[in-house]
């Protein structure tokens, strides 16, 4: 084949910065861990002396981080004082938990994916899979801060309003459960603002629940709020309201969960189904967002899929058409996409 020079040079120079990217997710890990980003906030402008002081840490490799982020563009630099700071933006990205736009849980993510590389590409020659259970712990930890702050964000103030009658519904008191709940955190969110109704979260990770128990007591609703061990074709109960939030695409038998929310919906109970956002047409996804979930697909819904009996392996941009297919085989009547985020798209789904 031949090469264009033009072509090529403009090939390199993005990989040049592909690699600038995946080696600046590193500098950002540690500087979540080590409390540099939040100590930053609080000092305003500061060097690299002063920053170590602050966090406990060596100065000569806080001097190199900070070099990294500012090169990175991730903190701000003054070269006549040498000093750095965060911007309100960039603050809000890397040091506040609580916003819907902080970052640090997706960088956990990908540090998850990297530590279990080389047990994906064994899969893709074996064609199995690898179970949510068999990934570094890390990605379990990164998945719960990587989705809270959009939980917090969306979840009450706009999910739960746009799906008809639900909201009264959990006022009054209304008997929920979680399916896939990992540690917690969309349960938690809900328990606090509805105390009138009781919550079980279920997931088939032992250790997943282990944590979410842990966090029901710290935020003080364990009394209304259970955390158990089962798998979405086999919890039990019936409830008025039961979500799947973020894990649909990675069951191996998606109809047979959704057989199984038919079958343990209370009379007039509503499914609330909340999935990565994503066009019907592979190519209309093809975008940042697109890329995102196509990674994390490869590395980690695909796999868990492929582990489990049948393995659909929807994969997380499945997008609204095939997700219809999958609810309306379980034998529900209705299916309506009621809001959506550049992230999410959420689902009311009725019998």
């Amino acid at each position: 084949m031949a090469v264009e020079k033009s072509n090529l040079e403009q090939m390199v120079e993005r990989m040049i910065g592909e690699l600038g990217v995946a080696l600046s997710a590193a500098l950002v890990l540690i500087g979540d861990r080590l409390g540099l980003y939040k100590a930053m906030v609080e000092a305003g402008p500061i060097d690299s002396a002063g920053l170590a002081q602050r966090t406990g840490t060596s100065e000569r490799y806080v001097r190199e981080w900070l070099a990294g982020q500012a090169a990175a563009g991730f903190v701000m630099h003054d070269p006549s004082t040498q000093r750095y700071w965060l911007s309100s933006e960039q603050a809000t990205v890397f040091a506040d938990e609580s916003s819907p736009a902080f970052m640090p849980g997706g960088f956990q993510l990908v540090a998850a994916v990297f530590r279990d590389w080389d047990k994906v590409a064994e899969a893709f020659r074996t064609g199995k899979g690898v179970g949510w259970h068999q990934h570094d712990p890390l990605l379990f930890s990164g998945t719960e801060r990587f989705f809270r702050p959009g939980y917090a964000a969306h979840l009450v103030k706009e999910w739960i309003p746009a799906v008809d009658g639900v909201g009264e519904m959990l006022r009054r008191g209304a008997r929920v459960a979680d399916v896939g709940c990992g540690h917690g955190t969309s349960t938690l969110v809900m328990a606090q603002a509805f105390p009138n109704s009781s919550f079980v979260g279920f997931d088939y990770h032992p250790a997943s629940i282990e944590r979410a128990r842990a966090l029901a007591q710290e935020a003080g609703v364990s009394d209304r709020v259970k955390f158990e061990v089962a798998s979405a074709k086999s919890y039990p109960g019936n409830y008025d309201f039961i979500t799947f939030f973020d894990c649909l695409h990675d069951m191996g038998d998606p109809v047979g969960a959704a057989r199984h929310v038919f079958d343990s919906l209370a009379p007039g109970g509503v499914w609330m189904l909340v999935e990565p956002f994503a066009h019907d047409r592979v190519e209309d996804n093809f975008n940042p967002i697109g890329r995102i979930f196509f990674a994390a697909s490869t590395m980690i819904c695909t796999p868990a899929s492929k582990a489990q009996e049948i393995g659909a392996a929807l994969g997380a941009q499945a997008g609204e058409k095939r997700l219809r297919e999958v609810v309306m085989a379980a034998g529900f009547s209705r299916f309506q996409r009621v809001a959506e985020t550049p992230v999410n798209m959420i689902f009311d789904v009725r019998r």
